[in-house]
């Protein structure tokens, strides 16, 4: 199915029903059913299990539950240095750069209010109002295996 069509459809597709759907989906526990799952997600998206706590695909219930699994202690170590931002997920930083008239790029030229994004407080925005912004894009392949896009804020 060709990327365009898998777009299309997203966009006929009743939201709402949509993530409820998927998020039962995802708190099933299946047995089998959800082991193959998680089984395929991990060679599609060549998820590296050895870095795990526990790499068995069959010990995870749910979906949930291998999608917010631990790593082994040290497979991260954090940078300490003071200049150094650090972040508890594996991502790409995807965007970044100024906050412009409250303004910030997030995504593929899109600008969006920095109001909004800190959910409608104009008092916090303000504090921002010219900081920089930053967007860190998780994939399916990191840690935290989701897509999406997480921005952080911050003032200068």
């Amino acid at each position: 199915m060709s990327n365009d069509l898998k777009i299309g459809l997203q966009y006929c597709m009743p939201k709402h029903l949509l993530t409820r759907l998927v998020g039962k989906l995802a708190a099933a526990k299946a047995g089998f059913l959800t082991t193959a799952v998680i089984k395929w997600f991990i060679r599609q998206y060549k998820v590296e299990m050895s870095e795990a706590k526990n790499p068995d695909p069959a010990s995870y219930p749910t979906f949930n539950d291998f999608f917010v699994r631990e790593l082994k202690d040290g497979a991260r170590p954090l940078n300490d240095e003071v200049n150094v931002i650090s972040h508890p997920a594996d991502a790409c930083v995807s965007q970044a750069g100024p906050i412009e008239k409250g303004r910030l790029i997030q995504a593929k030229g899109h600008t969006f209010d920095a109001c909004e994004l800190l959910g409608g407080d104009a008092k916090l925005a303000e504090e921002f109002a010219d900081g920089d912004f930053a967007t860190l894009y998780l994939s399916p392949r990191d840690t935290t295996v989701c897509t999406c896009r997480v921005t952080a804020l911050c003032a200068r």
